[in-house]
């Protein structure tokens, strides 16, 4: 826990409503101009009487819940004895903000608090949009100026031994519950410094989960512990946030407890759950240009670290050599999420990056190699009503003369949408009954689970075809 001068000042009330569009009317914004000037003014002679009185190097040592508290009774002594009574709303307002500035990460408490939000998106001090069950509202949360919201980003990047400032004003971090963070700050940012924060649920999510949200059928999901299950090398193909990560971390948790896994992360947010599991994450230049580790680096120096999986988090670069590499050469089981919009899309990206990397090699080589080490591609998607689903479950069958030959298993098909502009759509099988991973499933005693599987898939389309 850090705790500093220059961290004080918050402009939002933790127990009011924070998923509110700020009014347009002048009357209101002028009147909410005004009651921040007092906000503010009685914050700042706050902070500084605490700064004379707190002894920080006690608050360090004790736990945030007691530093909450004890920061909240000195804060209300000192407004008890002003000379000008502060109303008792006003005063909780205030020691609320500095208490979470103080020992948090200011503004931004009551939504990370929120279980419900998966994005956090700052604009500027003024500015803060949420995500909340797939759409986007505007927050009334907002920051003193663009010095605090400065102050804050820093205290998130520093808690992972990073920093943003003039000289380095792009950031990837990490909160301690795995939530992903990327800061650009001035001068790149023209309006002040823009935060974005993905927020993961407090409980990991689990493909039952996502059942109960309709993002998979109970046969898809059986479909994919199976594939999961068999060690089949797997993608994860999907747009910015359409779930990629969450699905990774579902299929993960089929990993047998007695396999030992490496995770290679530019910010290290998978959750698994496993015993044998090694975390590796990747590490910006120090101020003078050196000791820069990036994914590549990490890939394949797990090759030596005698792993039985290695997760990727996301394949960006030359470490989609390295993974091509490890899938086909006893690492079976391994994963990785590349950002694609269709499967066969994310294999010619992972075949652009293997070619961008510098590799000197004949593309005929290349999709023969993509094709001998990736089993199963997954598509997620996003649906323009904020749903995200499984879109696709797609099989690498092999080479036809110089194309990669693939087949769906699963795909999701949209008959439309309802009179609240909710998609309406179903997952349904292509009629393939006997996929190429046929064999791993036997060898792991998933012959039966699979032929089950597929068949209550395909009978939905069969159903279909019949009513049609």
């Amino acid at each position: 826990m850090a705790f500093g001068r220059a961290v004080f000042g918050k402009t939002e009330n933790r127990k009011s409503p924070d998923v509110q569009v700020v009014s347009s009317s002048a009357t209101k914004v002028d009147q909410t101009d005004k009651s921040d000037d007092l906000f503010y003014e009685l914050k700042e002679e706050l902070r500084r009487s605490l700064i004379e009185i707190v002894d920080a190097q006690h608050l360090q040592e004790i736990d945030v819940q007691q530093a909450r508290q004890e920061i909240a009774r000195l804060a209300r002594e000192i407004l008890a004895r002003r000379s000008e009574p502060v109303p008792g709303a006003l005063v909780n307002r205030i020691v609320d903000s500095l208490v979470d500035d103080v020992v948090g990460f200011g503004p931004l408490e009551p939504l990370l608090a929120r279980d419900d939000i998966t994005d956090i998106m700052v604009n500027g001090p003024r500015n803060v949009f949420i995500e909340v069950g797939g759409k986007v509202v505007r927050s009334e949360i907002r920051f003193k100026d663009n010095e605090h919201l400065l102050n804050v980003c820093q205290r998130i990047v520093s808690m992972v031994g990073r920093r943003v400032d003039e000289s380095s004003p792009i950031c990837d971090a990490r909160l301690l519950d795995g939530s992903r963070v990327n800061v650009i700050a001035p001068p790149l940012a023209l309006d002040g410094a823009v935060l974005t924060i993905r927020k993961f649920k407090k409980d990991k999510l689990t493909l039952a989960d996502l059942v109960k949200f309709n993002s998979i059928t109970p046969s898809g999901a059986e479909l994919l512990r199976i594939i999961s299950k068999s060690r089949c090398n797997l993608i994860v193909s999907g747009g910015t946030g359409s779930g990629k990560t969450t699905l990774l971390n579902c299929l993960t948790g089929f990993i047998e407890h007695s396999e030992r896994i490496v995770t290679c992360e530019d910010a290290a947010e998978l959750q698994l759950q496993q015993q044998h599991v090694v975390r590796l994450e990747t590490r910006p230049a120090n101020l003078e240009g050196e000791g820069e580790i990036v994914m590549r680096d990490l890939v394949k120096n797990c090759l030596r670290m005698r792993p039985d999986r290695i997760v990727v988090g996301e394949v960006r670069g030359g470490e989609a050599f390295d993974l091509l590499q490890a899938m086909n050469t006893g690492h079976d089981g391994s994963m990785g999420t590349v950002h694609a919009n269709s499967p066969r899309e994310a294999l010619r990206r992972i075949e652009t990056m293997v070619v961008g990397a510098g590799f000197n090699l004949p593309a005929a080589n290349i999709r023969e190699m993509i094709a001998g080490s990736i089993d199963v591609v997954v598509q997620t998607a996003r649906l323009r009503d904020g749903r995200r689903v499984i879109s696709a479950i797609t099989e690498v069958v092999g080479m036809e003369e110089d194309t990669i030959v693939t087949q769906d298993l699963l795909r999701f098909e949209i008959d439309g949408e309802d009179q609240n502009g909710s998609i309406i759509g179903r997952h349904a099988g292509t009629g393939i009954g006997v996929p190429k991973f046929s064999s791993r499933a036997s060898y792991f005693n998933e012959t039966d689970a699979l032929a089950t599987a597929l068949a209550d898939i395909n009978s939905v389309a069969a159903d279909q075809s019949k009513s049609s």
